[in-house]
């Protein structure tokens, strides 16, 4: 099986900053997309950000230069820096994953179980 694992939430002033942390673990071949997506209560989830195994990165028009993804694959772990937070980005985070099983070479996509951030004075 594969797990994702969500680290790094909490409550933050406005303006401040919080790092985010995906890890990766179990029978896995190879991590392809990522991303990390977001829900607060009574809207949709949303994509906040995505990189590719290559490193490509796409951004949500809200959290263009403030937010920065980043992976390691050596470590099967992504971060998402999150700076200048206002109470808008308030909302459950989710990690996100592609994986390639071992073994089997089944294709899914994982979700982690959601980390709480909430920015307020």
């Amino acid at each position: 099986q594969v797990q994702l694992v969500e680290s790094g939430g909490g409550l933050v002033q406005p303006g401040g900053s919080l790092r985010l942390s995906c890890a990766a673990s179990g029978n896995i071949f190879r991590i392809n997309d990522m991303g990390w997506y977001r829900q607060a209560p009574g809207n949709q989830r949303e994509l906040v950000a995505a990189i590719t195994k290559g490193g490509s990165t796409n951004y949500a028009d809200s959290v263009k230069g403030r937010f920065t993804i980043s992976r390691d694959n050596a470590k099967n772990t992504m971060d998402l820096q999150m700076n200048s937070l206002t109470p808008e980005d308030t909302a459950v985070y989710y990690c996100n994953a592609d994986i390639t099983q071992s073994w089997t070479l089944i294709r899914n996509t994982y979700w982690g179980q959601g980390t709480q951030v909430t920015v307020s004075s």
